[in-house]
């Protein structure tokens, strides 16, 4: 009977141990949400002073960098939220997908052409590994898509 009992409480306490811990509904982007564009370029000017080792003048030139891309950010943000708030929100057509798509990448490769003047090469090396360590890591946060049944 003890040896029952011994072995359900070890069973019970896997089991417990195997559940996930909740999270109180807060993650990474939602505390940056709650912050403002000038913030949100602070915090990423430092990380990335701290990650590449960069001087004064690169501080200062990334830093606008920064505020512009966190700025477009939160303005683009705010255009979503109000369009799903009023009712407006509708899935963009193929052409306005295929527009954003050629603006991000032409976003990206003004970005990277930024970065290539005001970084030194050592840096320029780091910082494109740490952006494709980020793209990897995004993709496999997405989801994948679910096969519709074919009747």
């Amino acid at each position: 009977m003890k040896k029952l009992v011994l072995i359900i409480v070890a069973l019970l306490a896997i089991q417990v141990g195997a559940q996930e811990p909740k999270r109180d509904g807060h993650k990474k982007g939602q505390a940056m949400k709650n912050l403002s564009a000038e913030e949100i370029a602070n915090l990423k000017t430092k990380k990335m002073t701290l990650h590449l080792e960069l001087n004064e003048s690169q501080q200062k030139e990334i830093y606008d960098i920064n505020l512009a891309n966190a700025t477009t950010r939160k303005a683009h943000m705010e255009s979503r939220k109000a369009k799903k708030e009023s009712g407006d929100a509708q899935k963009p057509s193929k052409e306005d997908r295929l527009k954003m798509a050629n603006a991000l990448l032409d976003h990206k490769i003004a970005m990277k052409a930024k970065m290539k003047e005001i970084l030194n090469e050592e840096q320029f090396a780091k910082w494109e590994k740490a952006q494709a360590r980020a793209n990897a890591k995004q993709k496999g946060k997405k989801k994948p898509h679910k096969k519709k049944k074919q009747e």
